[in-house]
């Protein structure tokens, strides 16, 4: 059986400056029709970067719709549909950091939410890093501080960070460390 749903309209409910919310009608594979509302987001960035002693450069930011500070890696929305991706995961790296890499790689894509979300955030790890300076944009306020990449793992395993992308890119370096027999 095929999956896919084929559009049959579309309807802009609410054009945001980050988000769009859409209404579409589909044809659902057995033939009736539904309603779907989702966000349209241009797409972000979030880069795991990991000192030479093995600790994860980390942010705490109070993030407005849990009312709460949270812990993430530094993260951040592209400028534009055709940015590339890997200079918007530098960009952000240095603004929210001050930190410059000498390496970064790509590690795989995000979706956050994909049942209301078309959010696609591009992962990066980087090492080798510089200091530079910090460039915070005028509305952003966030403290900057280091774990070991061994700590942040047990945080997320024992519950203690709940931001996805963190855990998952977290997760993700970690393993790949591992396999490549480094120790961390």
């Amino acid at each position: 059986m095929r999956l896919e749903e084929k559009n049959i309209s579309s309807r802009l409910i609410y054009d945001g400056k980050v988000v769009h919310l859409y209404e579409d009608e589909v044809l659902l594979p057995d033939g009736q029709s539904a309603r779907r509302e989702y966000v349209k987001h241009i797409g972000a960035v979030c880069v795991l970067a990991l000192t030479d002693q093995g600790e994860v450069i980390l942010e705490r930011q109070f993030r407005y719709p849990f009312h709460k500070e949270l812990i993430e890696i530094p993260a951040g929305k592209l400028d534009s549909a055709d940015e590339d991706p890997k200079e918007a995961a530098l960009r952000e790296l240095r603004e929210e950091t001050g930190y410059v890499p000498t390496r970064i790689t790509y590690i795989g894509d995000f979706y956050s939410s994909p049942a209301i979300l078309d959010e696609r955030i591009r992962m990066f790890f980087a090492e080798g890093l510089m200091r530079d300076e910090q460039q915070l944009d005028d509305d952003e306020f966030l403290e900057v501080f280091t774990m070991p990449l061994k700590a942040l793992v047990d945080e997320i395993l024992a519950g203690h960070i709940s931001d996805g992308k963190t855990q998952a890119a977290a997760l993700k370096v970690y393993t790949m460390l591992q396999q490549k027999g480094r120790t961390i």
